[in-house]
């Protein structure tokens, strides 16, 4: 239900029809239509983003920075409300906010076409080559050390001393296989203690579901989702990218011999980032490119993993292993996606 508050505080009256929207499990999102004019109402989930106002400000300065030098550009910008401001929040405490819905676009779930993996690349790495030159000071992380692998590795090693016997036994041989990828924690550090990549105003949650496609042509039309737009590096995009373009299954799946690392999908994603990014990313970041989807693989299967360690507290899970199960699964596409990198460079 939404509160009557937040519905005077936009001014949607009776003559509004409100409906949930999406399939996301963080926020909740509503479609609001009026009488000439579509929105999209959400609350903002403030046990994940303890800061909300930190998202909006990124939002904001992102969205002027954009107006004053690609002014073409599609980016969605807050709507305030009637009063002028930019979060209301509600009697419990809970924050909301506006923006404007864009007609005719569609999301899709999962890769389906070499594609739809251009255009989303494209799309994302549009974002970023727009933003390039804004100063970074002004913008802050919405959520610290997000994608940060360094820590990461530092978390499931303390997780690995305080397991439960039972658990390590379950997870055994997962956690020798992290342990063998540990190098690329290594590399980590050592890419970003030395400077070779720049830190930019990067999407950090790159899913194919956060770009809205033409639904005639199927062209990407504009990215949302923008809690995470903060300061980062474009191994994350390009690389968590990879992660979920490549193989045909989701992270979800149980049954290890689905997983693949399809080659036309990597290779369109590939073309769509450097089309847009080629002139932007330095020749040292160029260099990491078949980094980034080891290293956002590598992470999100230690976080997983992790979380399984220390008894399933961080992800909801349906079923008993489910985060180990998980883990195995971006262990597998780990495995996959270095193999054929290797028979690429070959």
């Amino acid at each position: 239900m939404i509160p009557e508050s937040i519905k005077k505080a936009y001014g949607f009256d009776a003559s509004f029809q409100i409906h949930p929207l999406g399939s996301g499990h963080i926020h909740k999102t509503y479609l609001v239509t009026g009488s000439s004019q579509q929105y999209v109402l959400q609350r903002i989930n403030h046990f994940v983003f303890k800061q909300p106002d930190v998202i909006t400000q990124n939002i904001k300065r992102a969205d002027a920075f954009l107006k004053q030098h690609h002014p073409e550009y599609l980016f969605l910008s807050i709507v305030q409300s009637k009063d002028g401001k930019d979060l209301v929040y509600d009697p419990e405490g809970w924050p909301w906010r506006l923006f404007p819905f864009i007609e005719r676009t569609l999301t899709v779930d999962a890769i389906s076409t070499p594609e739809e993996a251009y255009e989303a690349a494209r799309g994302f790495a549009r974002l970023t080559r727009n933003l390039d030159g804004c100063n970074m000071n002004e913008f802050a992380p919405t959520i610290e050390r997000f994608h940060d692998l360094g820590w990461r590795y530092e978390q499931f090693e303390s997780a690995l001393s305080t397991a439960t016997s039972d658990r390590l036994k379950q997870a055994e041989h997962a956690i020798k296989i992290s342990k063998e990828f540990s190098f690329l924690a290594d590399e980590y550090k050592a890419l970003t203690s030395t400077g070779k990549l720049k830190l930019r105003l990067t999407h950090n949650d790159t899913k194919i579901n956060n770009i809205l496609f033409d639904s005639q042509t199927r062209k990407a039309v504009c990215v949302i989702d923008l809690d995470t737009l903060m300061p980062g590096y474009f191994i994350y995009d390009l690389g968590d990218m990879i992660r979920t373009f490549v193989s045909p299954v989701s992270e979800e799946e149980n049954d290890l011999s689905r997983i693949e690392v399809r080659r036309e999908v990597y290779e369109s994603l590939l073309r769509g980032y450097m089309i847009e990014m080629n002139d932007v990313l330095t020749e040292d970041e160029k260099s990491a490119v078949s980094f980034s989807g080891l290293m956002m693989t590598y992470i999100m299967a230690l976080r997983f993993l992790t979380d399984f360690l220390n008894g399933d507290v961080y992800y909801i899970t349906s079923y008993a292993g489910q985060n180990l199960n998980r883990s195995r699964n971006q262990l597998r596409l780990l495995e996959l996606l270095r193999a054929f990198q290797k028979n690429e460079a070959q």
